[in-house]
C-alpha cells in the first residue's frame, strides 16, 4: 500500500519517477497476444463465410489482441474475385485493431503462379494511401506499393517492430529491412513473411532438398540485388545478426503444415521461428488460426491454435506449446 503522507515529502521529479516506475512494472506485468492468419487463399477462393468469420471474431475481441498478422496467400488465384472477398474479410478489423498482410506465392504473377513479381491486384485492394495512414504504420521499401513494410506497437513494457516482407524477399528488400533494424536498436524485431520455415522444424533451404522454395516459381530465377532467398538465406543475410530479433512467422509450405524452431543469433539472442499454414484441411482449413501470447513477466510465449468458425481449439501438441525461460 503507498503511504500517501509519505509521498506528501517527496519532491515533484522523485514523485513522477516513483510513478513512472510503478506504472513500468504493472505494463510489463500485463500479457498481450497476437493474432496469426495464415494462407487464407481457399477461403478467398471458395469459402468467403470462414474469412468473414475469422476477421469477424477478431474484431469482437480486439481488445483481447495487439496485433494481427497476415502470413500471405491471402487468395489463391490472385483473381479479383477473391481480392474483394479478401479486402472485406479484413476491414472488418479497421478501427478496432491494427493489422499486416503480406504477399504469398498465390498473391503474384499470372493467375498467383509467381511468374513474376505483378502486385497490381494486391495494391488495388489493399491501397498504400489507406494502409500507410493506419495505426502503427512506419513506413514502406516503395511509396504506394505494400509488399514490403514495417510497423510498430508498444505492448509488455516493451517496443516491438514488425517487418513484413514480400514472398521470397529479394537481396534488396533485406538491405532495406537491415536498414530499418539498424533505426530502431530499442525494439524488439517481428519478421512476418510468406516462405520461412519448414514442416521439418528447420528453415527452408535448397541443401535440406524443400520444395515450394523460391527457385522452384518464376520471380525465383533472378540475380543480383532481385535475387530471392530462402529461409535459410533470411536467417543468414539478416535475422542472425541484430540482438532485437526475436520471433519470425510464415505460412506457405503444406505436408502437415507445421513447424517450430529456436535458433540463436550471433549476439546471444534466442529466436522463436513457427510455420502454420491449415489450407490442406477440410474446407481450406476451418478457420484455424494461431493466437501467441507474450508474457514478460514470467518469462514465456505460449502459443495456441483456434478456429472462430468452428469455434474449437486445436490441442494437439504442435498445435498447443510454451517456450519457457524466454529472455526478454
Amino acid at each position: 500500500m503507498i503511504n500517501l503522507e509519505y509521498m506528501k515529502n517527496f519532491r515533484p521529479l522523485a514523485l513522477f519517477l516513483f510513478v513512472s516506475v510503478l506504472l513500468g512494472s504493472c505494463t510489463v506485468s500485463k500479457p498481450f497476444t497476437l493474432v496469426l492468419l495464415p494462407d487464407t487463399q481457399v477461403y478467398a477462393e471458395k469459402y468467403p463465410d470462414i474469412f468473414y468469420a475469422q476477421t469477424k471474431w477478431i474484431a469482437d475481441n480486439a481488445e483481447k489482441f495487439s496485433f494481427v498478422l497476415h502470413q500471405g496467400d491471402i487468395t489463391n488465384r490472385n483473381a479479383e474475385a477473391e481480392w474483394i472477398v479478401a479486402a472485406r474479410a479484413m476491414s472488418a478489423l479497421e478501427g478496432k485493431i491494427p493489422y499486416t498482410v503480406v504477399v504469398g506465392n498465390h498473391d503474384l504473377g499470372t493467375r498467383g503462379t509467381s511468374d513474376s513479381r505483378n502486385a497490381d491486384l494486391f495494391n488495388q485492394y489493399f491501397p498504400y494511401g489507406k494502409h500507410s495512414a493506419m495505426p502503427g504504420f512506419g513506413g514502406a521499401l516503395e511509396a504506394g506499393k505494400m509488399e514490403n513494410t514495417w510497423y510498430t506497437f508498444n505492448a509488455g513494457g516493451k517496443k516491438w517492430l514488425i517487418l513484413s516482407l514480400e514472398f521470397a524477399p529479394r537481396n534488396k528488400v533485406l538491405a532495406w529491412a537491415e536498414q530499418v533494424i539498424k533505426d530502431h536498436p530499442n525494439h524488439k524485431i517481428i519478421l512476418n513473411t510468406h516462405a520461412y520455415m519448414y514442416s521439418d522444424d528447420t528453415r527452408m533451404a535448397a541443401a535440406r532438398e524443400h520444395k515450394w522454395l523460391p527457385d522452384r516459381y518464376g520471380l525465383g530465377k533472378a540475380t543480383g540485388e532481385e535475387a530471392a532467398n530462402d529461409g535459410d538465406q533470411i536467417w543468414d543475410k539478416l535475422l542472425s545478426l541484430y540482438p532485437g530479433v526475436m520471433l519470425a512467422f510464415s505460412g506457405h509450405v503444406l505436408n502437415d503444415g507445421v513447424g517450430t524452431l529456436v535458433s540463436t543469433g550471433k549476439n546471444g539472442n534466442k529466436v522463436y521461428q513457427m510455420l502454420a499454414n491449415y489450407q490442406m484441411g477440410p474446407n481450406g482449413g476451418n478457420g484455424f488460426l494461431r493466437l501467441v501470447t507474450i508474457d514478460r513477466k514470467n518469462k514465456r510465449i505460449s502459443v495456441k491454435t483456434y478456429s472462430p468458425h468452428l469455434d474449437e481449439f486445436n490441442t494437439a501438441a504442435d498445435q498447443q506449446f510454451v517456450f519457457e525461460d524466454v529472455a526478454f
